[in-house]
């Protein structure tokens, strides 16, 4: 009995230390300009217009500019615990301090953003009645938003805008399983994409591509 209650106690020390970690972590506030100086290994990829990856296939890396700051910093802490496979982007988010995270995100977060520009409260588009009754299925609106820019947690992506190819390698990723260099383990996404087949995610990835949203690729020279 001493036993098992010393071992009760040790999983909730420890618990409770990962819970502060994480606590620790968000707290740490982040300054756009200090962030403008540790960008140098993001623009390769993120500020060319029309860049394109080839892992794990082919899509145009994704559009992080105006991107939440919050979900910036819940992404680069997702690769570098490993629960979003990606050998770049593992290398990358390994070698920031959660001080580099949240400077990044904030200066990522109001990169190309105009002041008092506000997405539409509605996508100007309706989707097909098909792509319509999948965004029903997988509840997508109760996450990201009616008009897919404004999540309910500062923690989820804003998505209205985004490369559909990437949307697409991104929701597949969700339902990979026993790979290791590839899949993003998160319960609620395994859980939503899993429902669908390929061709449904690549029709929702359209659909969600073709809205206005706040999502740019902003220019700028990896050699400054």
């Amino acid at each position: 009995m001493n036993k098992l209650l010393t071992t009760v106690f040790a999983f909730a020390a420890v618990s409770l230390a990962g819970i502060a970690t994480i606590a620790s972590a968000q707290d740490v506030v982040g300054d756009a300009k200090a962030g403008h100086a540790k960008v140098d290994m993001c623009l390769g990829c993120h500020s060319i217009v029309g860049y394109q990856a080839s892992f794990p296939e082919v899509h145009k890396v994704p559009k992080i500019s105006g991107q939440g700051a919050k979900y910036i910093i819940s992404a680069l802490n997702a690769y570098k615990k490993g629960e979003r496979k990606h050998p770049t982007m593992r290398g990358i988010s390994d070698s920031l301090s959660d001080q580099d995270m949240a400077d990044v995100a904030a200066y990522y977060s109001a990169s190309g953003v105009v002041e008092g520009a506000m997405p539409p409260a509605k996508p100007a588009t309706e989707p097909s009645a098909q792509v319509a009754a999948l965004l029903t299925k997988g509840a997508c609106v109760s996450c990201h938003g009616d008009n897919f820019s404004k999540p309910i947690d500062p923690t989820y992506p804003k998505i209205a805008g985004q490369h559909a190819d990437y949307l697409y390698v991104a929701l597949k990723s969700y339902k990979t399983e026993g790979n290791a260099l590839v899949g993003r383990s998160n319960a609620i996404m395994g859980g939503v994409a899993k429902q669908f087949s390929n061709a449904e995610l690549k029709a929702l990835a359209g659909y969600v591509h073709s809205l206005d949203g706040e999502l740019k690729v902003v220019p700028q020279s990896r050699f400054r």
